[in-house]
């Protein structure tokens, strides 16, 4: 799990057998990026969702593949208003969950280049998502 904000992390994909693990480091939300059939072998989101709630996390999905369009930037910022922090989002690599959370926090009205360095600080270059 890479660290950009208080509360929030992102990962690369996640396995149903990492939940407890995740439960452990204090995370109480799951959020699942990656659509379904993106990659073979990738467990379906209702296998995440399974193992979630099996550890004793909240799950939701705001599935998306490329660059976040505002509806998923809605989607993803009406999840982090409703869930329990601390939150974990995962998508194949962590770059699209970063991302998406950096729209919304830019929607918010956040400095771009804070974002950035939050980004950067995790190994993440956000500035391609943030045009």
């Amino acid at each position: 799990m890479r660290r950009l904000a208080k509360g929030f992390f992102v990962a690369p994909q996640v396995r149903p057998e990492d939940m407890a693990a995740v439960a452990e480091a204090g995370v109480r939300t799951v959020v699942n990026n990656r659509p379904d059939g993106e990659e073979p072998g990738q467990p379906t989101s209702a296998q995440m969702e399974a193992a979630a709630r099996s550890a004793g996390l909240a799950y939701a999905t705001v599935p998306f593949g490329g660059k976040p369009a505002d509806a998923d930037v809605a989607a993803m910022s009406k999840v982090l208003e409703d869930c329990d922090g601390p939150v974990l989002a995962f998508c194949r690599s962590g770059t699209r969950s970063a991302a998406v959370w950096a729209r919304v926090q830019l929607a918010r009205g956040a400095p771009k280049e804070e974002l950035i360095e939050a980004g950067a600080s995790a190994g993440y270059d956000l500035r391609p998502w943030l045009d």
